[in-house]
């Protein structure tokens, strides 16, 4: 490759990087300006962070926001694991043409939009008296086509002698696989794992549908209830986001390695 060409690559990832990047430093900026600064468009940090806070505390019961958050999006993020591994494991590892087709009909349910079953949903739950509970949060989405598709995918890589020899030696189906099918495959799990706390913590609509007492509200919630009313404070609104934001941020931070290589099948 020749120079010009590299330092034209250069240039451009650099580009990219800095418009990618943006919206997440303006929004840092606006978290410590006031509401003013923020609609006239200010571009540098400010000092009314600590304002915003106080604010932000005073109007909104920030604590229990983020409490429930955590606590839905970390049970709905273990169990799902439990539950798709298993079945993605079981239909590849005890593979036969009819569980082929099962995996069809499971895959195509990835093409009904969440809304046209979420009335239905809803009725169900309030008949069952699981409204503003953890299992109304997270029992829709404790079993996803996609997490099933991907460890699915991955158990295609895990080496089938293993099983055999371990069968020969007397350890049973179950144990096979949480003594070795889960510690080869860490990184499918990071991946699986960084997926669904990121869309169990951003959830907004299916809480909003369920949850209908203030004490059950999540942080997509909380920052959703700022915008009500005839004037908006955007330097709270910007800490609340910022807020909400930082989680995630430091789960894919922390699980990008493992990410990238639970994405592409990479087994150990």
């Amino acid at each position: 490759m020749s120079k010009g060409k590299k330092i034209f690559q250069y240039v451009f990832l650099t580009i990219v990087s800095l418009i990618s990047v943006f919206p997440l430093y303006w929004m840092a900026c606006a978290a410590t300006n006031a509401s003013v600064d923020v609609i006239r468009g200010k571009l540098i940090p400010g000092t009314y962070i600590i304002e915003n806070f106080k604010k932000l505390i005073a109007s909104q019961n920030l604590a229990a926001a983020l409490t429930n958050s955590f606590k839905y999006s970390i049970i709905l993020t273990l169990v799902s694991l439990f539950v798709c591994s298993l079945a993605g494991y079981g239909f590849e590892i005890y593979h036969d043409k009819g569980k082929d087709i099962v995996m069809n009909i499971i895959l195509l349910a990835m093409m009904v939009p969440f809304a046209a079953t979420m009335i239905p949903l809803f009725q169900m739950f309030s008949k069952a008296k699981l409204l503003n509970t953890t299992m109304g949060f997270i029992l829709p989405t404790i079993s996803t086509p996609f997490l099933i598709m991907m460890f699915r995918q991955s158990s295609r890589s895990f080496p089938h002698e293993i099983i055999e020899a371990a069968r020969i030696d007397g350890l049973s189906e179950f144990g096979i696989f949480c003594r070795m099918f889960f510690p080869t495959m860490r990184s499918t799990y990071a991946a699986a794992m960084t997926i669904t706390f990121m869309n169990a913590w951003n959830n907004y609509l299916w809480p909003k549908v369920i949850m209908t007492n203030n004490d059950t509200l999540t942080m997509p919630m909380l920052v959703a209830n700022m915008i009500e009313g005839y004037v908006t404070d955007y330097g709270m609104l910007m800490l609340g986001v910022f807020i909400c934001t930082i989680p995630t941020v430091i789960i894919f931070f922390i699980l990008q390695k493992s990410f990238a290589e639970g994405i592409t099948g990479a087994v150990k």
